[in-house]
């Protein structure tokens, strides 16, 4: 089963928490006021900004774009994408919902101002105080004031609102309304990334749900009742099964912002459902969408063919991006004894012939990841400096010796290398952990076989995950597979019920608090946490609280190489791959600004900048 958090669902979707506090005097005036933070530093953009560089502020707004979704059981329920219960209609939260603030994508890490025109900073980094844009208006033409933040904020983080939300904002501790336009944020603990959590939060109106008679529907009870809120495009056109139709709100609040400008180009946004992979191919092929991010090389390299492509209608296209590697691979269950020792995590590691399946099945277009923080300067390489030793010491007795050694290569098939070498090493492996091949059996002093249930997410895995599951055998484990529908598979990793599954960590350009919801050991044994390893670990805990407590970009580093090394060898992940550049299929009347951003996702990033070159163009099947 595959464990992930969607990451066009952008940064403020993740998760919160909050208690509201009124009639508080606060101390201000020591506060730090900017249109934008920057983690480290300064911000790119001075304060009379114009515009980012990779938007253009003269694009031309008309036309469309059209999106495919893959849905298995090709519907939607609601148009409320923060409840627990039911499916949401498609890109919801990227065209309906704004937040105080927004992320540049040409910075590592600064959040500019959107709903919030501007942020004080209190020096210590213990709190947060938002002014609200006097601009700002939902679609139903009210103004957004600090009312709507303290709604928003409050629905959320209760027991209405989807779990998640609580958990991601439960370190902000109080939320104080100043007056119309202010609101302060107070954190349970003094850091850097929390002005970015709080500035996160999607803001929506107290309206949504509001039935003629004044009666109100329960938030968790919202189905298609129209979302009231600021964002830059409204639901034209919604029908379960087929697909939602956005058109730009003509009378949008935000074309003047600066961290708006020159963005959310098309007319119309549509989102069209298909059942599975293989039709939206073949309705690509056919002119249906116009747009699609490919990460299957299988499908990249020999399914997008025809017409079109032949004569330019539509492009294949690799454009570069400089995002965090998220870690992502195969997991084990620490809860389970057979799993406990590193070693036999390590033996699974050499099971994996990740140069056959990048060769046979994805084209050798994938790297592997070698680090929590691959691609990034935060990724230790090696062997450790006298300063991460410094941080690694009072804990030696706590780690395996290999941290203070090299950094670890992930095996390798590639001659010299061998798959027979890597099952040798892994057996060995096994070996000293208890565990003996006995005709052809793997088993423990005990005589107990080793089983592992191996869970597929859908039957889409089983090309890249046989030839492990092959190896597992030749092992001598006994392998069960076990393919999980989507709820299934959501019910059994709340309850850690599994034993061998896959896992992707968001990407996250302040990775401490994503990490810390990952690995932290409180959470190792509460159903339904984001630790389904289970990993119980203080030197873990007190390694992500520095990255969490760094005071300037060398020490984050730092801290995160010393991290990285104690998470790489402990095994808790089998690493799998990453793409440096996003593998772009896309309408030749789509056009784009000439600067590239950095840190984006391809869908996201064409929704917002660019635009529709032909906005006359007869789209035959636009609706």
């Amino acid at each position: 089963m595959h464990i992930r958090s969607n990451h066009s669902l952008l940064p403020w979707a993740l998760l919160m928490a909050l208690s509201f506090v009124t009639g508080v005097m606060l101390p201000m005036d020591s506060a730090l006021s900017a249109h934008a933070v920057a983690q480290f530093g300064e911000p790119k953009y001075p304060a009379d900004f114009k515009h980012f560089d990779y938007a253009n502020p003269d694009a031309p707004k008309g036309g469309q774009i059209r999106f495919a979704v893959i849905s298995q059981n090709s519907g939607f329920d609601k148009f409320n994408p923060f409840s627990l219960k039911g499916k949401p209609a498609p890109g919801l939260i990227e065209q309906m919902f704004e937040t105080l603030t927004v992320y540049s994508l040409d910075e590592i890490n600064t959040q500019y101002g959107l709903l919030a025109d501007d942020i004080k900073l209190a020096p210590d980094f213990s709190a947060v105080t938002f002014h609200i844009n006097p601009s700002a208006k939902f679609s139903n033409g009210d103004p957004v004031t600090a009312k709507e933040v303290k709604h928003s904020f409050d629905t959320l983080t209760n027991k209405e609102g989807n779990p998640r939300f609580k958990a991601y904002f439960s370190e902000i501790k109080s939320l104080t309304v100043i007056d119309a336009q202010t609101v302060h944020f107070e954190f349970k603990r003094k850091g850097r990334d929390l002005s970015f959590v709080a500035g996160s939060l999607p803001i929506f109106s107290p309206k949504w749900g509001l039935k003629a008679d004044g009666s109100r529907v329960p938030f968790n009870k919202i189905g298609l009742e129209i979302p009231v809120a600021s964002g830059p495009y409204l639901i034209e056109r919604a029908v379960s099964g087929q697909g939602v139709t956005y058109r730009r709100n003509p009378a949008y609040w935000g074309n003047q912002v600066p961290s708006r400008a020159g963005s959310y180009n098309f007319e119309r946004v549509i989102y069209r459902i298909y059942k599975d992979t293989d039709t939206m191919v073949a309705a690509l092929r056919a002119g249906d969408f116009d747009f699609l991010n490919e990460n299957k090389m299988r499908y990249w390299c020999c399914q997008y063919i025809g017409k079109r492509f032949d004569e330019g209608e539509l492009v294949k296209e690799l454009v570069p991006h400089q995002n965090p590697v998220a870690m992502n691979g195969w997991i084990v269950n620490l809860r389970r004894e057979k799993f406990q020792d590193p070693r036999v995590r390590l033996a699974l590691n050499y099971a994996m012939d990740f140069e056959f399946m990048n060769q046979k099945i994805f084209d050798n277009e994938f790297k592997r990841v070698n680090s929590y923080f691959a691609y990034s300067p935060l990724a230790a390489k090696g062997v450790p400096s006298a300063e991460e030793l410094a941080i690694l010491e009072p804990y030696r007795d706590q780690l395996p010796a290999e941290v203070f050694g090299p950094m670890l290569e992930q095996p390798n098939t590639k001659p010299p290398g061998s798959v027979r070498q890597s099952l040798t090493k892994a057996l060995e492996l096994l070996g000293q952990a208890g565990w003996h091949n006995r005709d052809g059996v793997l088993r423990n002093a005990k005589g107990e076989p080793f089983v592992i249930e191996v869970t597929f997410a859908n039957r889409g895995q089983t090309p890249y995950m046989d030839p492990v599951c092959l190896n597992m055998t030749k092992l001598g484990m006994i392998v069960v597979k076990r393919v999980a529908d989507a709820a299934t598979a959501r019910s059994q990793m709340s309850k850690f019920d599994y034993d061998y599954t896959t896992i992707a960590l968001r990407e996250a350009r302040m990775p401490g608090a994503e990490l810390w919801r990952q690995f932290n050991s409180k959470d190792a044994d509460v159903p339904g946490s984001e630790n389904v390893i289970g990993v119980k670990s203080p030197v873990v805990d007190a390694l992500i609280q520095k990255l969490l407590d760094a005071d300037s970009q060398h020490e984050l580093e730092i801290a995160a190489h010393a991290l990285d090394r104690v998470l790489v060898h402990s095994h808790y992940v089998i690493p799998w791959r990453y793409l440096t550049k996003h593998y772009m299929i896309y309408h030749q009347r789509l056009k784009r600004p000439q600067v590239l951003p950095k840190y984006y996702g391809a869908q996201e990033w064409v929704l917002a900048y660019w635009w529709d070159g032909q906005p006359n163009h007869n789209h035959s099947k636009s609706h």
